[in-house]
């Protein structure tokens, strides 16, 4: 299995798993053969529970119960906006701000394929802070504070800023070194330029909460996947 979900932490009541990218977080209704954590992690512990859940290109922290009762608890802290989750992404262009925070209502489009700002929208606010600056770029922390569909793809691309790679909302589909090494990048005969990630460039960095029963704060962060990492490499070296 290329790119293993690894396990993070497990006890009685909770398992904290690292989805890697193009990982369903639950079986797929038409083909359930496809690599999903849900799974995966009932092949390892026998039944679980599904307390929320990723899009299939988003990488990172994802919290599962091994009960009917933690994942009670756990589904009502979600539900009541008890639990600190924090987001990783790279935008394009330099946002001036260091911190800030998006509350834009934002509602299905029509056509069922993305999101839009609308007032007729459910609130949806997200705060962020700029972690480093590059010449064309920027890499920030995002804090959704509601948990809309594409919240924070689509809540960025408002204000001028969408996600560096992001096929829906974003300017590129991919993203290529040649962009940022500009001439110095060099290419052999008859070789094709292959980007160093192709798809929605977001990862559940952290999560926090208190744990069902020992009531203690949980802190949880994942280390960025190979692709992402990829890229924030190279700008460091070539993006300033």
């Amino acid at each position: 299995m290329k790119n293993k979900p690894e396990v993070l932490f497990e006890d009685d009541d909770i398992i904290i798993v690292n989805k890697p990218p193009f990982f369903l977080t639950v079986p797929d209704r038409y083909s359930p053969q496809k690599n999903n954590i849900y799974a995966w992690l009932n092949s390892k512990y026998g039944k679980v529970f599904i307390v929320h859940r990723l899009d299939k290109e988003t990488s990172g922290i994802l919290v599962f119960a091994k009960n009917e009762e933690a994942h009670r608890d756990l589904s009502r802290k979600f539900e009541a906006r008890d639990v600190k989750k924090i987001y990783l992404t790279l935008l394009d262009g330099v946002v001036h701000h260091d911190e800030g925070e998006i509350d834009k209502p934002i509602i299905l489009h029509k056509n069922g394929h993305r999101m839009v700002v609308s007032r007729n929208g459910k609130q949806s606010v997200t705060a962020y802070k700029v972690v480093d600056r590059y010449k064309d770029f920027s890499l920030v922390e995002a804090q959704i504070k509601t948990g809309r569909m594409h919240q924070i793809r689509i809540h960025f691309e408002s204000i001028g800023y969408p996600l560096a790679v992001d096929s829906i909302y974003g300017r590129r589909e991919g993203f290529l070194l040649s962009e940022i090494k500009k001439r110095k990048y060099k290419l052999g005969k008859e070789q094709d330029e292959k980007p160093l990630i192709s798809r929605v460039i977001l990862h559940a960095y952290k999560l926090s909460f208190v744990h069902p029963t020992t009531n203690e704060l949980m802190d949880f962060q994942a280390d960025l996947p190979k692709d992402f990492s990829a890229v924030v490499k190279q700008l460091d070296k070539w993006g300033r």
